[in-house]
C-alpha cells in the first residue's frame, strides 16, 4: 500500500516528498510542530494538540497556512489515505521560503505546511516492566514552552540515553532540578504519596498527555504538586515515570542505573496508565 505525506496543499507519494532547499524550518529551525496519538482510528486530545500549534504559531508570529477547520480536514484525509489505525499525526509549519537571512524575510511569504502519519503498535494498558532513564544536563534555549523543531539538544541527550541502555534522558538544570525528559514530561511519586512534576514554564513544554494526567489525577483523588524537583530527589522516590503522546504514561523503574523505590513498576504509575489508556479508546474521563 502506498504512503501518502501532505506537503503544500498536496498528497504525494511519502517516498517522493520534499520541501525548498531554502524552507526556513531545514535552514534556520524556523518553524513548530504537533504530534497527535490516533487510537482506533480516532484522534486524541485533538483540540488542546491544535491549540497548542496556534500558540506556538503566536509566538514565533507564523502564520496559519490554513484555517484550523481546513487543517483538520487535511488530518482525516491523511490519515484515510494511510488506513492510519493506531499511530501518529505528525505536523509542521514552518516561516515558509525565503532567501536566507537570519531576520525575517522582508516581503510575505506563505508558511509550509507539512503532515506525515506513522503507524505503532497498539498501546495496551500493561505497563510491563517500565524503563529506565538517564540524566543528561539540560542546554537547551530559554524557550522550551514552544514546541519548535530545534531539537538537536533533545536528539543529543536523547542519544546518550540509548548508547547506555536508557530508554529515556532526563533533562537537568543548574540547580540539579529535573525539568523533563528529551521527549516526554517528567513525573515522581514521593514516600508520601505526592504526584510531582514541574510546573509549566518556559523551561518545560505544557504537555497535552500531561495535562490530561493531571485531571485524571483530580478525579482518583489523587495530590498533584506543581513545583521543581530534583534528581536526587528523583532517585528517592517511591516511583516514577514519563508521558507523553507517544509513550502515553509509563514507568520508570531506573534512574542512572540505580533503583526507583523497589526497582518494579508501582502502583500509581500502573493506575494512570490503565486509566489513561482506557480515555484513549473511549474518551471517557474517570468516573
Amino acid at each position: 500500500m502506498a504512503r501518502y505525506a501532505y506537503v503544500n496543499g498536496r498528497y504525494v507519494d511519502h517516498r517522493e516528498a520534499s520541501v525548498h532547499i531554502e524552507d526556513r524550518g531545514y535552514q534556520l529551525a524556523d518553524g513548530v510542530y504537533e504530534v497527535v496519538g490516533v487510537r482506533g482510528g480516532k484522534l486524541i486530545d485533538e483540540v488542546p494538540h491544535i491549540d497548542r500549534l496556534d500558540r506556538s504559531l503566536r509566538e514565533l508570529r507564523i502564520d496559519w497556512p490554513v484555517s484550523r477547520n481546513t487543517l483538520g480536514f487535511i488530518i482525516r484525509e491523511l490519515m484515510r489515505r494511510n488506513r492510519l489505525h493506531d499511530g501518529l499525526v505528525y505536523m509542521q509549519v514552518t516561516r515558509g521560503v525565503a532567501r536566507r537571512d537570519h531576520a525575517f524575510p522582508t516581503t510575505p511569504v506563505k508558511p509550509a505546511l507539512v503532515l506525515t502519519t506513522k503507524n505503532t503498535k497498539h498501546i495496551v494498558a500493561d505497563a510491563g516492566a517500565g524503563v529506565a532513564v538517564k540524566s543528561q544536563p539540560d542546554i537547551r534555549w530559554g524557550r522550551c514552552d514552544i514546541k519548535t523543531v530545534a531539537l538537536l539538544p533533545n536528539v543529543l541527550a536523547k542519544q546518550a540515553a540509548r548508547e547506555s541502555g536508557a530508554y529515556e534522558a532526563w533533562l537537568v538544570d543548574s540547580k540539579g532540578c529535573v525539568t523533563e525528559g528529551a521527549s516526554t514530561n517528567a513525573w515522581i511519586v514521593t514516600g508520601e504519596g505526592e504526584l510531582v512534576t514541574r510546573q509549566t514554564d518556559s523551561g518545560i513544554l505544557a504537555g497535552i498527555t500531561r495535562l490530561k494526567l493531571k485531571s485524571i489525577c483530580d478525579s482518583l483523588q489523587l495530590k498533584l504538586v506543581e513545583r521543581p524537583f530534583t534528581l536526587a530527589e528523583a532517585k528517592k522516590a517511591k516511583e516514577a515515570f514519563i508521558t507523553s503522546a507517544t509513550s502515553f504514561v509509563t514507568p520508570v523503574v531506573k534512574i542512572d542505573g540505580d533503583a526507583v523505590g523497589d526497582g518494579k513498576v508501582g502502583n500509581t504509575a500502573r493506575r494512570l496508565r490503565e486509566e489513561y489508556v482506557r480515555f484513549s479508546e473511549t474518551g471517557e474521563a474517570v468516573t
